[in-house]
């Protein structure tokens, strides 16, 4: 992920979040809702903290994907949260942002153990992003991403698997299945692969932060950069022909119509599939500018840009601090859908995330890292309305 920050940029996002956070005492406290309060242009979202079934707010999970599996929420951790929540499944209430308790700890399938990617699997690898595999109840993909600390591939494994295309030690695509123990095992794992023109450049830790998976098995990957600092989406399609191999896995330019910006970094770092009146389009996190970006899958229209203000609860309110704190920076890192409502959870910024400490009710919780849960009911309009890139 792309933890590089601009002292003068983060300076902004202070001062921003404390003009706004003066406006918060109006807003109303019930969400979903069918309309959206909006504030300045922008869309108010109002997060619920995610707590363990003791009440406590979660962890440092460094929340990196979000899905949804048995009507509930699923998420998983990348390799800089605290320890106690790594290579395992989180699952979440959608009503209470709640945790179950227990533990669905990953384990390695003989296949893995055996595969030029084990030693990095097995250890700390960079898990982003989380799907659930439609119709095949328990099976979900993940993918790794920043591999930079590690030794690296074997010389025989590098020969094979060295030239990506991308990244010195390729992006691996993982499957995940559930098993009768309510442990994870990782069942396949398999690089990819991009054609040199796609002009990816090695950004390792600027690599795929977002899939997002149809019905057809049409697998979608967010890039956060490519070698000219832009986002990128491309594709693949997964059968179960795609695990009985080995080999690399070619993946193709979707060549949809992403925004353009002059200035800053825009990256992807979530996404999520969404059909409408027969149309498919692509819901992604653009967690620097604090957006969702709406993608036409058919290269049609130009990506819709939706400004989004997120404020976190706060217990306890007071004369100056209200019930809703605007906070400088979401980050989001996960999204998903269940019926019309997008959800959306974030991923802990560490080098940004105390920037949001405004009242004292919320100070520990923003220490430890702890995520937000937030919901968005889908408008109409944004299907109707013209593109915004700003």
């Amino acid at each position: 992920m792309n933890r590089k920050c601009v002292a003068l940029g983060l300076i902004i996002l202070s001062l921003a979040a404390c003009q706004k956070a003066q406006q918060s005492s109006d807003i109303s406290p019930v969400l979903p809702a069918n309309n959206p309060e909006i504030a300045d242009g922008n869309m108010i979202v109002k997060g619920q903290w995610i707590t363990e079934v003791n009440g406590d707010v979660m962890l440092d999970p460094q929340t990196s994907g979000l899905t949804v599996w048995k009507d509930k929420l699923i998420s998983l951790s990348d390799r800089s949260a605290d320890v106690s929540q790594r290579m395992q499944l989180h699952v979440i209430s959608p009503e209470t942002a709640q945790l179950a308790p227990g533990t669905m700890a990953f384990t390695l399938s003989d296949n893995v153990k055996d595969s030029c990617f084990a030693s990095y699997i097995q250890g700390n690898p960079d898990l982003e992003a989380l799907v659930a595999v439609p119709d095949e109840s328990g099976v979900f993909l993940t993918i790794t991403e920043d591999a930079s600390d590690h030794k690296g591939l074997s010389e025989k494994c590098a020969a094979q698997f060295g030239e990506s295309g991308s990244v010195e030690y390729p992006f691996v695509l993982i499957r995940l299945e559930v098993q009768d123990d309510d442990s994870v095992m990782m069942t396949h794992a398999r690089p990819l692969t991009f054609a040199a023109s796609f002009n990816l450049g090695n950004f390792p830790n600027d690599g795929i932060e977002g899939l997002a998976l149809g019905r057809d098995g049409q697998l979608y990957f967010g890039l956060e950069k490519d070698a000219g600092s832009h986002a990128r989406i491309f594709t693949t399609r997964i059968t179960a022909e795609t695990w009985l191999q080995e080999g690399f896995i070619a993946i193709e330019d979707t060549q949809v119509k992403l925004p353009i910006f002059k200035h800053g970094n825009h990256p992807i770092n979530a996404l999520e599939i969404y059909e409408r009146e027969g149309k498919e389009y692509l819901f992604a996190a653009a967690r620097n500018d604090e957006k969702l970006w709406l993608v036409d899958l058919a290269g049609q229209q130009d990506t819709l840009i939706i400004d989004l203000d997120f404020y976190a609860p706060v217990d306890d309110p007071d004369e100056k601090c209200p019930a809703w704190e605007l906070m400088a920076n979401g980050s989001i890192e996960g999204l998903t859908i269940i019926d019309d409502t997008l959800w959306m959870v974030n991923d802990p910024w560490k080098a940004v995330y105390l920037r949001n400490i405004q009242c004292e009710q919320n100070r520990a919780k923003f220490e430890k890292m702890a995520p937000l849960l937030f919901s968005l009911p889908i408008q109409d309009a944004w299907f109707t309305q013209g593109s915004d890139a700003r």
